[in-house]
């Protein structure tokens, strides 16, 4: 059953109902809310660009300098191969996007996706699930794909020269937070170059500070030929983006012309809230504090009911011994104020992934409401 929580307003960490309860929301919205709610940056650039214009045309008639401000922060923090942005409006579209170039510029048809991972609800980032729970009932959809045990080092043999792609969450998400190696990640990207294919890593989730890097792949040392973003990027507004270099990216001008269109990607006033976003995000400390917190996090979480902690910086799974007691201490945590919630893919831990500016105090509090629903 939906939660029906009535929000009538946001303020940093905190959600607050008609009814007047203070909710602290301990998932972001499922990662959007990094900066927490209505932040203050964010809301003036959101006022400031409305007094100027809403929708123009966007997709490259015009120069709408919203947009060009974000797509150079954007590139002057990533690797120089990274240097094309697309602007879309959702993580699904980022992955439809990042789907159709790959097999344009490589010509092949093979996509390969890990199993337990989630890009999307999209018919193309639908297709890229396995297990099929959450689309079973709209096949037949793409042909093509393929996939491999997220994690498995075996496994990349998979990877042929028929494979246009491989998209990858460089940390999964919904399959619980499951963290790879460094060599895990290093042998995909030497596999996908040995045969000609491109690397996607999908950081829709990950992006934006979650993992304490700006990008997750930065921790990781390896850059991939195609980054997605979306969720936090915009600081509350929808917005999303694949990223990759021009020579590859041009290849969506021609043959046809028009090879991918949006009519609202990087709508101007959701661009100018992703750029006080992003300069707030990389000109202030939260990236440095980020390990501080996990480790105060997993600090505190200790209870005979707790099987195990997977975590990446504020990107946390929690695994209950039974889905019976996790769904139990989800359902107090919420009618107690703290708002958490469970993964697609993994029935028995639940999720904390809080807006990165979550102070310690709060983190004391909100993990005294978790313990004490374990020990109901």
């Amino acid at each position: 059953m939906p939660l029906s929580l009535d929000i009538v307003k946001g303020e940093g960490v905190y959600l607050f109902s008609r009814k007047g309860k203070q909710y602290v929301d301990l998932i972001s919205g499922i990662g959007v809310s990094g900066l927490g709610h209505n932040h203050p940056k964010v809301v003036q650039a959101v006022k400031h660009q409305a007094d100027q214009y809403l929708h123009a045309m966007v997709y490259g008639e015009y120069v709408l300098a919203p947009q060009v401000q974000l797509a150079k922060a954007i590139t002057d923090a990533l690797p120089k191969s990274l240097n094309s942005v697309y602007f879309v409006n959702s993580g699904s579209e980022a992955v439809e996007g990042a789907m159709k170039l790959a097999k344009k510029y490589t010509g092949r048809y093979e996509i390969i996706a890990a199993k337990n991972a989630y890009h999307g609800s999209t018919q193309g980032a639908a297709s890229l699930m396995n297990p099929n729970i959450f689309n079973a009932g709209y096949h037949p959809l793409l042909p093509g794909i393929n996939h491999i045990e997220f994690g498995q080092i075996a496994d990349l043999e998979k990877i042929t020269a028929k494979t246009a792609c491989v998209i990858i969450e460089p940390i999964q998400g919904e399959g619980g937070i499951i963290v790879p190696t460094k060599s895990y990640l290093k042998a995909l990207k030497k596999r996908c170059k040995a045969v000609g294919a491109l690397l996607i890593f999908d950081e829709i989730q990950t992006g934006y500070g979650r993992t304490g890097h700006f990008f997750a792949f930065q921790g990781f040392g390896v850059t991939p030929d195609i980054l997605l973003t979306a969720k936090g990027m915009g600081g509350g507004m929808p917005i999303g983006a694949f990223i990759a270099a021009k020579k590859v990216m041009k290849v969506l001008a021609q043959n046809p012309i028009l090879g991918h269109i949006t009519t609202f990607g990087g709508h101007p006033v959701s661009a100018a809230a992703g750029l006080a976003t992003i300069k707030y995000l990389l000109k202030g400390k939260l990236l440095a504090q980020v390990g501080e917190k996990e480790a105060l996090f997993r600090k505190l979480l200790v209870h005979p009911e707790i099987v195990e902690i997977r975590s990446k910086g504020l990107m946390m799974a929690v695994e209950m011994k039974t889905s019976e007691k996790m769904f139990e201490v989800v359902d107090k945590c919420i009618k107690n104020g703290v708002i958490t919630d469970w993964f697609l893919f993994d029935e028995k831990s639940f999720r904390i992934a809080p807006p990165l500016i979550i102070t310690k105090k709060q983190i004391r509090a909100v993990c005294k409401v978790i313990l004490g629903a374990m020990d109901d």
